[in-house]
């Protein structure tokens, strides 16, 4: 039997327990009386009453004198004994039995388990790439719904043709409207040159004639008390039909 630990109380303190065996020694001693139940809480142990049974059978089977209706009867309760402590014995074997699938089963799970935690932790993985991948395609997307917004408030493609064909137009007619304004500016030029060639060239008859007028005069001798006066207007007439 297990002995009983002993604890002493102190003041303040607790001493442990003391036990006649280690605890790998009552596992050993515990498992071989369940296994030879040779203790029970009540009655007497079945394999003590299996072993008296057997006892009492071989006994009697050796006496010598006619007791065949008590080996019957011995035996018939001998083997009621076995039957009887067989049974638990079956019983044990399946809870055995069921313990080891259920281990074999709780194995398999325990792999199970492990195997769906590493193809979590790759879907986790994956699941992260794809995240980044969404985000990535989610800006694109976001840039794209901005320049379409851009080129929805725009005008449309023909009204924009429409304007540079307008403008085109403008400026064509504003190039050529500059070349007819260089050209007439050119003829102006060429005009107001020619204008003042001949303003000059006026001035300088008209002071030769002033000067040949003013000779004369001091040369020709006055009739009557009185100088004729040649017409100043004379040379320019002739010299602009001469230009014309």
């Amino acid at each position: 039997m297990l002995a009983k630990g002993r604890k002493v109380a102190g003041r303040g303190e607790q001493m442990s327990a003391h036990y006649a065996f280690g605890s790998q020694e009552d596992d050993v001693i515990i498992k071989h009386r369940l296994l030879t139940r040779t203790t029970t809480t009540r009655g007497e142990p079945p394999l003590k009453k299996l072993q008296k049974k057997f006892t009492s059978f071989a006994t009697e089977i050796e006496k010598d004198a006619d007791n065949t209706s008590d080996c019957e009867r011995l035996y018939k309760a001998f083997l009621q004994e076995i039957n009887t402590f067989e049974l638990p014995l079956l019983k044990g074997k399946a809870v055995v039995d069921a313990n080891i699938k259920e281990k074999e089963s709780f194995n398999e799970l325990q792999v199970e388990i492990e195997r769906q935690i590493l193809q979590a932790q790759t879907d986790i993985e994956d699941l992260k790439k794809q995240l980044e991948q969404s985000k990535i395609e989610r800006q694109h997307k976001e840039e794209c719904e901005a320049i379409r917004k851009l080129i929805s408030s725009q005008p449309p493609r023909s009204e924009t043709e429409r304007l540079i064909a307008d403008l085109e137009k403008e400026i064509a007619d504003l190039e050529a409207e500059d070349i007819a304004c260089l050209r007439t500016l050119e003829l102006r030029k060429k005009q107001f040159a020619l204008l003042l060639h001949v303003v000059e060239e006026l001035q300088i008859s008209i002071e030769d004639e002033q000067k040949s007028i003013a000779d004369e005069l001091r040369a020709t001798p006055s009739v009557s008390g009185y100088k004729t006066v040649p017409s100043l207007t004379a040379p320019y007439i002739l010299r602009r039909r001469e230009y014309h």
